[in-house]
Parts: C-alpha cells; structure tokens; sequence
C-alpha cells in the first residue's frame, strides 16, 4: 500500500478500532482486505476471555475501550462462528481517483442480511391445460355523486 512498516500498522490498528466500534466502515478496496486479515485472528483471540487473550489483542488495537468491546460484545456473538467475522462488500470507484471502494462490516451485526427470516416455501409448477377457462365480461361500475363524496371525506 505504499507505506512504511510502522505507517501501515497504525493505520491498521487504527481501522480495527473503528470496525470493532461503528461495526461498520468505507475504505479502499485494498484496505478492506488487508484489514480483514489484520482483524480476523483477533476476532478469534477474542472467543477465549483469558488475561493473556487480553494482553496480545490489547497489543494489536491499544485501545482498552475496543478491547472492552470486542471481548464483552463481540465475541459473544461469534462465539460459536467457525471464522469468517467480516465481509467486504465493493462499491464502485471513488470520483476524485478512481480508487476501488468497499465498505467492511462484522457479519453478525448486519440485520439487513442475517438469516433469521423464513425461506419462502416452495411452490408447485402447475402445467397449462389445453382447455382454457373462459372470461366472464366485467361490468363496468359507475360511481355515483354519494360513494364519491364518502370517499372524500374520508
């Protein structure tokens, strides 16, 4: 990504920070997956609340308010996930360089796409038959001044 060692991580703790607080955040494409892969072990670190766990996550994010977060919150609901904690989702270019953007976010914590609804059940091809019904004629309905003036008031 064009940086120096040190440079590249802050940034990465930086926006580790800031998924694990908004659930949620635009980048570079580039920057989501190199975040995915920086937050990913973490996630999982998490799972196991032991001092230590603590300790090597709170190396990472030196923030004790995203650590309190991600062990309090977080891990609870990906607690019996196997992996894959984030997705990352494109969304087109940036105007001012053309630079690929995608927003990351944690699975768990998006109600849009979890899979809490109930598939819709399953519906019967019915094949045509070579009788048609036949079409009773409409008749046309005229509405007189009284229904006109009820449906107004309303």
């Amino acid at each position: 990504m064009g940086r120096t060692a040190s440079h590249r991580a802050a940034m990465l703790s930086n926006m580790a920070v800031s998924l694990i607080k908004h659930k949620r955040i635009t980048t570079t494409l580039a920057k989501a997956k190199a975040l995915k892969k920086y937050v990913e072990p973490l996630i999982t670190r998490s799972k196991e609340d032991t001092t230590n766990s603590r300790r090597v996550v709170f190396r990472y994010l030196q923030d004790k308010h995203a650590v309190t977060e991600l062990f309090k919150e977080i891990s609870v609901k990906v607690g019996d996930r196997p992996g894959g904690y984030t997705r990352i989702i494109k969304l087109g270019t940036r105007r001012g360089d053309a630079a690929p953007i995608a927003f990351i976010e944690l699975v768990d914590y998006n109600e849009n796409m979890a899979k809490t609804s109930k598939p819709e059940a399953k519906k019967t091809r019915r094949s045509r038959r070579s009788s048609k019904k036949v079409e009773t004629p409409v008749e046309n309905t005229v509405e007189t001044s009284a229904t006109v003036e009820e449906t107004a008031a309303e």
